[in-house]
């Protein structure tokens, strides 16, 4: 699964999609001294990424692994046990872990609730600092008060209020409770 980001240029959204192709969009169409000016996201985690401005192209093949088959050697490190269990799987220890891996993917149902909020956070963390009634939108968003979040955040543009909606997908945020 390939990662997605989004790019900003002050509260505007001007490219979104694989980090190849925002990156040709920014290159064509802002001049090299707008970039400083421009923040990139990754659409899963909320966090600035930073692209490579003058070199477009897939990442070079590594040293080490099946580099044609995208195949990446790292170091994992377990317990002898684990060892023990994994080579005596079928296919050895790599096949059990690629297996386990895939197993697990398919398995998750996405990002929890807490992670989309922190995605959120990190977002507005890097965007929307300075934007009036910051602060108490991010209590708002962990407060799960989706009525005082909008509120607090109909100011600010319309592409950074989508963008944090996107970051929270399916989160539900409950009505505040009523005061007693």
């Amino acid at each position: 699964m390939d990662t997605t980001v989004t790019a900003f240029l002050e509260g505007k959204q001007i490219a979104s999609g694989d980090r190849e192709t925002v990156t040709q969009i920014i290159e064509t169409r802002y001049p090299a001294s707008d970039h400083a000016a421009i923040r990139v996201f990754d659409d899963g985690s909320g966090r600035v990424v930073d692209l490579d401005y003058w070199d477009v192209g897939p990442a070079p093949a590594r040293g080490r692994g099946r580099p044609k088959l995208g195949v990446t050697a790292r170091e994992v490190t377990l317990l002898p046990r684990h060892w023990d269990w994994l080579s005596a799987q079928p296919g050895g220890a790599s096949a059990a872990l690629r297996r386990l891996v895939e197993e697990a993917r398919r398995t998750m149902s996405g990002p929890s609730e807490r992670e989309r909020r922190d995605a959120a956070y990190h977002f507005m963390h890097a965007m929307c600092g300075d934007r009036p009634g910051y602060e108490e939108a991010l209590r708002a968003l962990y407060r799960g008060d989706a009525q005082g979040f909008e509120m607090l955040t109909e100011t600010w543009p319309g592409d950074v209020r989508f963008y944090i909606g996107r970051l929270l997908g399916s989160v539900q945020m409950s009505a505040p409770e009523p005061a007693v």
